[in-house]
């Protein structure tokens, strides 16, 4: 059975840690405790772990180049690694999505993410299965950047924390029964 690798993206730096863009760094840091792994090893720019999950290898990543460069520092990883892009999920927000809303994708193209297009660009695929989060977009045109940099409101906190926990169930099923059944169970309309 290959191993599954999860990767979240987002900024490094503790001014980034509780940002909308950032969503999916918590996702990960969420499934490294509940699968008991540690990801704290650091390599090619990657901060990742290793472990298992109902009998399957996972790997746990966070890319430490910035948002919009996160595809040097995966394609390196999975060439070490030998992990094949179908095996992998990337865990990103999604300001086209309201909160509260996840959608997962086997493939397809950036939807205007620069964090993704990079990905693209550096695999020369888009064959890499992608679970949305949304963090909404409730901001002035021209804001986008101030609106994804910005922390979540505190009437937010339930609504985050129940689509973070959803997104956390949506990896583990991607890892145990793959794409279809997660995009399946876990698609919001």
């Amino acid at each position: 059975m290959a191993k599954r690798l999860l990767v979240g993206l987002g900024n490094p730096g503790s001014e980034y840690a509780e940002t909308r863009h950032n969503v999916g760094f918590m996702v990960i840091d969420a499934l490294a405790k509940r699968a008991r792994t540690e990801v704290t090893r650091q390599r090619d720019e990657m901060l990742f772990g290793w472990g298992k999950w109902r009998g399957r290898e996972i790997g746990l990543a966070k890319p430490q180049t910035y948002m919009n460069r996160s595809g040097t520092a995966l394609e390196l990883f999975l060439r070490r690694y030998k992990v094949d892009p179908s095996e992998l999920l990337v865990i990103v927000d999604d300001i086209h999505l309201p909160l509260g809303k996840l959608r997962i994708r086997p493939k397809g193209g950036s939807g205007g993410h620069n964090g993704i297009q990079d990905i693209i660009d550096w695999l020369d695929t888009d064959e890499f299965a992608r679970l949305r989060i949304g963090v909404g977009s409730e901001f002035q045109e021209g804001r986008q950047s101030d609106h994804v940099l910005s922390p979540f409101e505190e009437s937010e906190q339930e609504l985050l924390a129940d689509v973070m926990k959803r997104a956390e169930n949506a990896a583990l099923t991607f890892v145990v029964d793959g794409v279809n059944t997660a995009m399946n169970r876990f698609n919001t309309k």
